[in-house]
């Protein structure tokens, strides 16, 4: 498996950076491969991340390690297409613990139809609304 963050070109948006320090907190930090860089977010709900790919993409799981304390809750996934429309949305509930933790799309996206994926976290479980992410995949 290959994760697509590292294979194809893509933009990336967050939400918000802890303190709108970008070079410490920044959003390139979840798809960096080091161990000890994360995404860190402001306080506040909900947090989301956006990815853009340049070329369409086929996809059937994404991988998050949070931070424990620092944990996205409530997700929904959202893939859209080239056009707008939605391929796929799904709800998924990480767990509170800082390994990677891995999410099947119920519904796999076969053919390269993917153009925009969405991470909405309704909710963390840092009582802030605080989320700090070391890893994320998708594949």
């Amino acid at each position: 498996m290959t994760d697509l963050l590292q294979t194809e070109k893509f933009k990336c948006s967050v939400s918000s950076v802890l303190n709108k320090n970008v070079k410490q907190n920044g959003k390139q930090y979840m798809y960096d491969t080091e161990e000890d860089t994360a995404w860190s977010s402001n306080e506040g709900t909900p947090q989301w991340i956006n990815i853009q790919f340049e070329e369409l993409q086929a996809m059937h799981e994404f991988e998050f390690q949070f931070q424990g304390g620092f944990a996205g809750k409530h997700g929904i996934m959202t893939a859209e297409s080239a056009d707008g429309n939605k391929l796929c949305e799904e709800t998924f509930y990480p767990d509170d613990v800082n390994s990677v933790q891995k999410f099947k799309l119920k519904n796999p996206i076969l053919n390269k139809e993917v153009l925009k994926i969405k991470f909405l976290f309704a909710s963390s479980t840092d009582f802030f609304g605080r989320i700090i992410v070391y890893k994320l995949k998708v594949f």
